[in-house]
């Protein structure tokens, strides 16, 4: 348009020139003023865009930001419980197979019904003779109370364990569990966790149990976890050793505070183990909940008990391939011999898993006098086993192996056991394990661990009667022999090149223990850690001779810095001071 009038003044006479200007002048004043308006309306549209985008940016800030903050506030949470597990330490064994579906029902909803009364008694004990099935029904009640949506904390003890799975193991696994639970826990038992300066077992349930409890009063009481601990009489091992005696005092002193303290009776326990009478003065029946499992004379022909047995027999001979009439007729004559003993009926079972009529007949020889009870049927399947004519080294090998699994502080594996002296016998292609292994099928676990399946077997091994009926295996229950042959494996073990510097290849030496890799640790030899841990342990229960003296003294010199490497990445660097004191009261007596 400005164009179009600046020609069009050229075409204007000089009269009209003025006016021609004055008109331009006018025009540009319109022009300029038309685009300014334009421009703050266009701007005005932009900023209305812009405004917009502020707030959807602002909008979506915050949500991110919202989101980063509860991020940053879990890696926090999940950081400090993990520090918090690390610093307690959690050490516990799963709980074992729980009871086989559509048996003891009755005992299982009578367990339930007491955890789920408000108003009954707070510690339920399930009780009974050895192999009534107690740790399958710890088993099945964990998991029905889970099921159900409840807390569950549980732990188990192991004779063969009784160095490591202890009372303190007990309670620092409970506060773990706590601290997962319940996250106002956290920063109590973080501070107990501090406190803690000493071993002192009753201290340690002061400051990570019962003060940390004291807060949980207003939580309601479905809420709160029942804790089950199973096979109490197994806490301090098979002999009970001074040490392992105060372990398992200082077990029953505690789980006596349950009874003692107000707030802790709002907390459920439940205990599986024999009858002793040391427990039942602390758990007597009329503070706490007898759970009592039939067995023997108190097993009737067509009971629960009974019918249970049936039940899984049944299904295991099912599975063997009997059929009809030979079932019946198994059945009519193992059930009553079980006397609602699940161990026996689990025991013959897997015997019979070899040649099930064959063997049947051999538990049927002379109407079944010598299954009256479970040694009986133990001493039928060693006999079995071992009856043939076995080579004397074959005998030792068999003693070294099954005395091993009897007196180690840990089970061993093969690669161990096969290092003991007179196990591998020289110039004889032999597998005294396996030996062992297929023998004791019955008796033994099938992992790769060969461990007895249940300690009533060690309970007979060791029984009075074992020499008289397998006078050749006798020395199975030499203790001195087992200690010495254990002792000697561990000294020879540490004074190999197995043992030396920087067992985890660690690059460099300034690192703090809870920052190396767990799989770091997994690089030291199963043999090296359990003889770095218990060959003290073994040697005190040896009369003192030259030959270990001597391996003692280069174990001192040349290997005592690796060793306590060893000790301090196992976390068990407070135990050095220990061993050295046990083994220089060794010393003396030599």
């Amino acid at each position: 348009m400005t164009d179009m009038l600046i020609t069009a003044k050229h075409i204007f006479v000089a009269p009209h020139q003025d006016k021609t200007i004055e008109l331009q002048k006018k025009i540009d004043t319109f022009t300029g003023n038309f685009d300014q308006d334009l421009l703050i309306e266009i701007q005005a549209e932009q900023g209305l865009v812009f405004v917009h985008d502020i707030h959807c940016n602002l909008t979506d800030l915050w949500f991110v930001s919202t989101t980063m903050a509860k991020n940053a506030e879990t890696a926090t949470n999940k950081k400090e419980l993990d520090d918090l597990v690390s610093a307690l330490g959690e050490n516990r064994l799963p709980l074992r197979d729980p009871c086989m579906e559509g048996t003891r029902n009755d005992i299982l909803t009578k367990i339930e019904r007491e955890v789920k009364s408000v108003d009954g008694l707070n510690v339920i004990w399930i009780r009974g003779f050895p192999g009534v099935g107690k740790s399958a029904l710890a088993a099945s009640i964990a998991i029905r109370l889970q099921e159900q949506r409840r807390h569950v904390i549980w732990f188990r003890f192991d004779r063969t364990r009784s160095t490591t799975i202890t009372t303190d193991a007990l309670w620092h696994t409970v506060a773990c569990s706590l601290a997962h639970l319940y996250p106002s826990l956290r920063k109590h038992l973080a501070q107990g966790s501090r406190e803690l300066i000493s071993s002192d077992v009753h201290r340690l349930f002061k400051l990570l149990i019962e003060t940390p409890l004291s807060i949980l009063n207003n939580v309601p009481l479905e809420e709160l976890p029942v804790i089950v601990i199973d096979v109490l009489d197994e806490c301090g091992g098979l002999q009970r050793d001074f040490l392992e005696q105060n372990d398992h005092s200082a077990l029953l002193r505690t789980l006596q505070r349950w009874l003692e303290v107000d707030y802790l009776k709002r907390f459920k326990l439940v205990i599986t183990s024999r009858q002793e009478d040391r427990i039942t003065k602390i758990f007597p029946e009329s503070i706490c909940v007898h759970v009592n499992i039939p067995s023997g004379s108190d097993v009737k022909p067509g009971d629960s008990a009974s019918e249970d047995i049936r039940i899984f027999l049944k299904s295991r001979l099912e599975y063997m391939g009997m059929k009809g009439t030979l079932i019946e007729k198994a059945l009519n004559y193992l059930v009553p011999c079980a006397a609602g003993v699940f161990i026996w009926a689990t025991t013959v079972a897997s015997f019979l898993e070899r040649n099930p009529k064959g063997r049947l007949a051999i538990l049927e020889k002379d109407d079944g006098k010598e299954l009256t009870s479970l040694h009986s049927l133990y001493s039928m399947i060693v006999k079995a086993s071992f009856g043939h004519d076995l080579k004397g080294e074959e005998i030792r090998a068999v003693i070294s192996v099954m005395g091993a699994m009897i007196f180690a502080k840990e089970p061993l594996d093969d690669n161990a056991l096969i290092m003991l002296p007179e196990v591998k016998i020289p110039g004889s292609d032999v597998d005294s394990l396996g030996l062992i292994r297929k023998g004791l099928m019955s008796v033994v676990d099938s992992g790769p661990v060969l461990r007895f399946h249940h300690q009533s077997f060690e309970d007979f091994l060791l029984s009075p009667s074992f020499p008289q009926q397998h006078s050749e295996l006798s020395d199975i229950q030499d203790r001195v022999y087992h200690e010495r042959q254990l002792t000697v494996l561990c000294l020879r073990t540490l004074a190999s090149s197995k043992l030396h510097f920087n067992m985890c290849s660690l690059k460099s030496s300034i690192v703090n223990n809870l920052d190396i890799e767990a799989t770091a640790k997994t690089t030291i030899p199963s043999l090296v850690s359990y003889s770095c841990q218990y060959w003290a342990d073994h040697l005190v229960h040896t009369p003192p001779d030259k030959m270990l003296m001597e391996i003692v003294k280069f174990l001192m010199y040349e290997k005592l810095l690796f060793w306590m490497e060893v000790m301090s990445l196992l976390g068990k660097a407070y135990e050095v001071a220990l061993i050295l004191k046990r083994t220089l009261a060794w010393k003396v007596r030599l």
